[in-house]
């Protein structure tokens, strides 16, 4: 009994340390909130132009590409916070859901075209590398979150 109550004690012990205090969200990014559009584009595209070596005529390109994005993004952010604070968080219906995810591919899709015809191929290949490197952390990171629910 006594190594019954010792073994439970110990895996509780475990199960206490190992487990992580979950902030909602990093630092880093709640500090990115407090940018402006143009200052988070204006940042996008400099870490792009030391990743892929961009040229002026690039990066100005590109710097129109970010700040359209960021703006559509804080745009979106602040209805979905409006409709999360009016509909007491209501789930989007199937419909709704479909009509977001064929604007997103939409967008994504143009977003594509865009910078295919800013960078050379090269630079394009380089680009299109990273995207699905951070989609995959994004799908990992995703994974972990439903865990932990």
């Amino acid at each position: 009994m006594r190594k019954l109550i010792v073994i439970a004690i110990a895996l509780i012990s475990i199960q206490a340390i190992a487990q992580k205090e979950r902030r909602d969200r990093p630092e880093s990014a709640q500090k990115m909130d407090n940018l402006s559009a143009e200052e988070m584009a204006t940042l996008k595209t400099k870490k792009m132009t030391l990743f892929l070596d961009l040229n002026e005529s690039q990066q100005i390109e590109v710097q129109k590409i970010n700040l359209e994005n960021t703006t559509l993004r804080k745009k979106k952010m602040e209805e979905r916070k409006a409709r999360r604070a009016a509909a007491a968080a209501q789930r989007p219906t199937k419909e709704e859901r479909l009509k977001m995810e064929n604007a997103r591919l939409d967008h994504k899709i143009a977003m594509k075209a865009k910078m295919k015809k800013i960078l050379d191929p090269e630079q394009y290949a380089k680009w299109e590398k990273a995207q699905l490197k951070m989609a995959a952390k994004r799908k990992d990171k995703k994974k972990g979150m439903s865990r932990k629910k």
